[in-house]
């Protein structure tokens, strides 16, 4: 009985180690793929070849199945993905997720080779967490990502030998042998593996689990064979459980990777065990290896998917019956929270929402300066509209940020994500002046006010100036490029001198009896919006470059870089000089 105690210790404690790996390596590589897996995955065409492709390659690096499939999920409900597309990512994920299994089949050589002996995990996996301590020690980043892979691998390992040793006591037991018969009932082992798998969300450990009991020499085909059919249903839980919430298609997306694994078993069932009533499949009573697992995993995945994958549009319309369509109009989710089931995802799809509200900021800008050259009460609303929409990404944004910065991130999405967190507001403030150039436009049009020629050409100067700097910000505010932030000060400082020059030549033309008080109102509410649109974007690129430094509060930073102390920024002097002799008044030309 005490030997039986220590075994189960041994057992679960192998367990746990595997299980821990397995969690630790899936994470550290995600985070090595970091925002790469939605550029991949958002990039995809209607072609579900591709798709497939697609799909098998993303959940081999990440090795997880699940995370693939709520990710795929977060992107239908985000509309990065349609259903289509999905359909052929899924089918690739069942088959990326093999992968993990002839990892694990490294458990199960024998021999006295060489090379046979240095793939057995009791000698390859301290060997790969020795360099893997030695990479995460180091000081790069991506050494320690790699260490960490690495570190997790080992314990993956460790914990798979650690299972199968203490598992060999089985193969006395009775109770064990009587267990493994009857889950030969294709129904029985079928329904075990599905809800081993539900309970501990990944089929890849099921799998891994099911291989250690291999040891014991009691896992015959008969019995294996069902339960690996069950694991591939159970693995659709965390998909469905993540489509919970969702909008329709989301949900078919989730419908469409049961729809595709329940119909493969049925299908595999009636054929294979009708077949059986005439075949005495005499293979069926001899032990499994843990190789022979691997086998039987890729290829009732690869089965599936020859046969269904032609058939990708039947599994979509089964899917759209079961969630049918109403009347209501479709929604999308701006930031999907099941992204947040994988954080370098996540932090990807919150650059490009504010590289959105960025370039939505610009556009209301475009169309706010056209107003004061020709009002059009469309392009009013227009205006209105897309303030209305940046307001509502910095809402989205500011919650979805704050969630994430409590999360395990990459020292380069840890960049982003801060750069972020601080420049959300001063991308609204912009579409905020925007929109009080556009009243100032319509204050103009209500008041019949017309500028003078000289003020006409300085106006037109001094848009041109804040057109092009809001672009050059918005372009680098997307890619996260530094070369191009670091060009937006010497702008900004140049607006900043057009709007003083504008104001003094407005005040000598008033003096003049040029102009009058009530025109300079209006000149004061479009300068001002004019500048402090270029403050912002000021700001904007201030806050990435102190972020990539890591260093300086943002005025410290700011100061330095006035007086040519970073990145070489002693050309800001000849920066400034060059934006200031293009954008120079037309009587100084």
């Amino acid at each position: 009985m005490t030997t039986y105690i220590f075994k189960i210790i041994s057992l679960l404690g192998g367990l746990a180690l595997f299980l821990f790996g397995m969690d630790v390596m899936g994470k550290a590589l995600e985070r090595q793929a970091g925002g790469k897996l939605q550029t991949i995955l958002a990039k995809m065409s209607s072609n579900v070849f591709k798709g497939l492709l697609l799909g098998l390659g993303v959940t081999a690096v990440i090795q997880s199945s699940s995370a693939t499939t709520v990710m795929v999920v977060g992107f239908v409900n985000s509309g990065i993905m349609t259903l289509k597309q999905a359909v052929g990512v899924i089918m690739g994920s069942n088959i990326g997720t093999t992968v993990t299994a002839w990892i694990l089949s490294l458990s199960g050589l024998e021999g006295d080779s060489f090379l046979i002996k240095f793939f057995k995990p009791s000698t390859l996996a301290p060997l790969i967490g020795i360099i893997g301590i030695i990479l995460y020690m180091g000081k790069s980043e991506k050494r320690k990502g790699v260490g960490t892979i690495m570190l997790g691998f080992m314990a993956l390992m460790t914990g798979m030998d650690l299972m199968s040793s203490s598992m060999s006591f089985l193969k006395t037991e009775s109770w064990f042998a009587d267990l493994m018969v009857s889950f030969t009932n294709p129904i029985v082992g079928i329904l075990f593996g599905a809800v081993l798998t539900a309970i501990i969300q990944s089929s890849s450990a099921s799998v891994g689990i099911l291989q250690g009991l291999c040891v014991t020499g009691a896992v015959t085909y008969g019995a294996a064979i069902p339960i690996i059919l069950g694991q591939n249903i159970g693995t659709c839980v965390t998909a469905m459980m993540g489509a919970i919430g969702a909008n329709r298609n989301a949900r078919r997306t989730a419908m469409v990777h049961l729809l595709f694994n329940v119909v493969g078993v049925l299908m595999f069932v009636v054929i294979f065990y009708g077949l059986g009533l005439f075949i005495d499949w005499t293979f069926l009573r001899d032990p499994v290896y843990a190789w022979n697992i691997s086998v039987i995993h890729t290829g009732f995945n690869l089965a599936a998917t020859c046969v269904l994958l032609p058939m990708n549009g039947l599994l979509v319309k089964l899917a759209y019956a079961i969630v049918p369509e109403v009347k209501e109009p479709e929604k999308t989710e701006l930031l999907d929270e099941r992204l947040l089931a994988t954080p370098a995802v996540a932090v990807q799809r919150a650059q490009t929402i504010a590289g959105q509200m960025a370039a939505d900021a610009a556009q209301a800008m475009r169309l706010a300066i056209g107003l004061t050259k020709k009002f059009d009460p469309s392009a009013m609303e227009q205006v209105t509209a897309l303030e209305d929409r940046t307001d509502r990404y910095e809402d989205a944004l500011g919650t979805y940020l704050v969630k994430l910065s409590g999360m395990n991130l990459s020292v380069h999405d840890n960049r982003i994500l801060n750069t972020l967190l601080y420049t959300t507001s001063d991308i609204e403030r912009m579409g905020d002046h925007a929109l009080a150039v556009a009243k100032a436009a319509l204050e103009i049009e209500e008041k019949k006010i017309e500028f003078s020629a000289q003020a006409k050409g300085e106006l037109a100067v001094l848009y041109q100036a804040v057109l092009d700097i809001v672009d050059r910000t918005v372009a680098a505010y997307g890619s996260f490029d530094l070369e191009q932030a670091i060009k937006i000060e010497p702008q900004e400082q140049v607006v900043d001198a057009l709007v003083r020059e504008v104001k003094s030549r407005h005040v000598r033309r008033l003096r003049d009896g040029l102009c009058t008080v009530e025109y300079g109102f209006v000149l004061e509410d479009l300068l001002t919006a004019c500048e402090r649109t270029a403050d912002h974007c000021s700001n904007v690129a201030v806050e990435m470059l102190q972020v990539s430094e890591g260093k300086l509060e943002a005025h410290e930073y700011l100061n330095a870089l006035k007086a040519g102390e970073l990145y070489e920024s002693a050309a800001f002097s000849e920066r400034f000089a060059r934006y200031k002799a293009q954008y120079a008044f037309p009587e100084d030309l």
